[in-house]
Order: C-alpha cells, then sequence, then structure tokens
C-alpha cells in the first residue's frame, strides 16, 4: 500500500510539473523599441512585484530560452526574462541609453523598476554597463564567464569596438577608464547591488583573471556583496557547469523577492 501511495504521488509531481512547463510561454513576446526588438518571456504567473532577468546579448534572438535549468526555473517561479536587440555593441554611452528606452519601456508594461541583469560572455559588458550607469535601477547583476573589463577582450575587436563607441582607437584608450565598467563600480557599491557570477580559470575567450577575478577584487575591495563560483579546468563553453548552476537560480530567486534570503 505505501509503495503504490509512493508511486502514485511520484505521479501527482510529475503530472504537476509537466503542467507547469506546458504553460511556459513557448515563443517570446516581440515588440518595437524605437526601431530595435525587444523580446519577452512573460512568467504564466509572476511573482510580487513583477520581477524580471534582463539578458544579454541577444543578437540571435533570446538563447537564455534553450537552457531548461534556468528558463524554466526563472519562470516557474514567476520571474520573467527580457532582453532587447542591439546587435554587437559594447557598452558605449549612446547605445547604453538605447538600452535605457527599452528599460522604460518594460516598467511602463508594469514589469519591476529593478531588474536583475544577467549578461553571458560579450553580453556581460553590455549589461555592467548599462549597470554602472544606472546602479539605482538594477536590483543585482548576474555573470556567465562576462566581460566585465574593456580592456581585456573586446579591445581585441577594434573596429566593433570603435564603432559603438564613435571614436578613434587612440581617443577611446585615452579615455578608457570613463568608459569601462570594472572602473566605475562606485555607485553600485553605494546602491549594495549584489553580484552573482560563474566563470571557468581555463576560459581563453574571456579570461578569468582580467575578468571576473579584478571585478570581484574591486568589488570587494569596495565592501560590495560579490559571490564568484570558478569552475576548474573548464573554459568557454556551453556545459551544465555554466548553464544547469543551482547557486545562479538560488541567487536569482533570492534577488527576485521569490526565495527566502
Amino acid at each position: 500500500m505505501l509503495r503504490v501511495m509512493g508511486l502514485l504521488m511520484v505521479s501527482l509531481l510529475a503530472s504537476t510539473a509537466a503542467a507547469a512547463d506546458d504553460a511556459l510561454p513557448k515563443t517570446a513576446e516581440k515588440f518595437d523599441v524605437n526601431g530595435q526588438t525587444a523580446m519577452l518571456y512573460a512568467a504564466p504567473k509572476p511573482a510580487a512585484g513583477k520581477p524580471w532577468v534582463w539578458y544579454a546579448p541577444t543578437i540571435k534572438g533570446l538563447s537564455l530560452a534553450m537552457r531548461p535549468v534556468y528558463f524554466e526555473g526563472f519562470l516557474n517561479a514567476g520571474v520573467s526574462i527580457a532582453g532587447f536587440d542591439l546587435g554587437e555593441v559594447r557598452g558605449a554611452p549612446a547605445s547604453t541609453e538605447q538600452f535605457t528606452l527599452f528599460y522604460h519601456e518594460m516598467v511602463k508594461r508594469g514589469w519591476s523598476p529593478k531588474p536583475i541583469l544577467l549578461g553571458q560572455s560579450r553580453g556581460g559588458l553590455m549589461m555592467l554597463a548599462w549597470a554602472t550607469r544606472h546602479p539605482d535601477k538594477t536590483r543585482a547583476f548576474v555573470g556567465i564567464y562576462p566581460v566585465c573589463n574593456l580592456a581585456s577582450w573586446p579591445m581585441k575587436n577594434v573596429p566593433v569596438v570603435l564603432e559603438d563607441y564613435k571614436l578613434t582607437e587612440a581617443e577611446l584608450r585615452a579615455r578608457l577608464a570613463e568608459f569601462n565598467p570594472i572602473d566605475n563600480l562606485k555607485g553600485l557599491l553605494e546602491q549594495k547591488v549584489p553580484i552573482y557570477v560563474v566563470h571557468g580559470d581555463a576560459d581563453a575567450v574571456v579570461p578569468y583573471k582580467d575578468n571576473t577575478q579584478l571585478l570581484k577584487e574591486r568589488y570587494e575591495t569596495g565592501g560590495g556583496s560579490i559571490q564568484v563560483k570558478v569552475v576548474a579546468g573548464e573554459g568557454h563553453k556551453v556545459s551544465p557547469s555554466f548553464f544547469e548552476d543551482p547557486n545562479l537560480v538560488d541567487f536569482v530567486l533570492r534577488q527576485a523577492g521569490v526565495k527566502g534570503k
């Protein structure tokens, strides 16, 4: 009898989980903001305050929707996911303010005025640049092997960077500290914005030492709250270490207010 009851309970839980997943949006809602495409996966039952994760990059769509642990974990908990496609930008003030237009549109539509920013790889630079210029509008920053340091990876792609900043290479290098997110953490520290990052120590594309390690050192020196999960021996790739991280899910849900601190 107990075994039968146990099987029935497992079946019931599986059915409940399947029903919850069936309710999740299969495609993103798309809308225009100043001629660019915004994407939103709205949670079927948004949590109090309508929290949302703002993800970048979205050059080929909102790829976080292909990561079930994060996509289902966030949406089933009432946390929506959105992004805004500006193409290959690198955190310049002008493109950052284009992101701000998207932010205002999301707030206008009723979503939280303090999103959780999640930047993957070069998307880390996009989101962290926005966060440093709008720390009062940032609930938290999350990174998956994120570019944090403009002097590290993006400067190797000089034409793309210069196109975003509308400066010559000499002008940009001379003003690097003015624009570089890693050099402009004061506002985030003052607003006590918490940070969580997962990064591999064998990353040759976005070197851990020049990006996340430097962010951690400077943020801790300033008294900020930052958690870093270093994945030993792994580089810049799609693997469970980076896309099935329970600590990342836990951090996001706590910051969204749907899980105890």
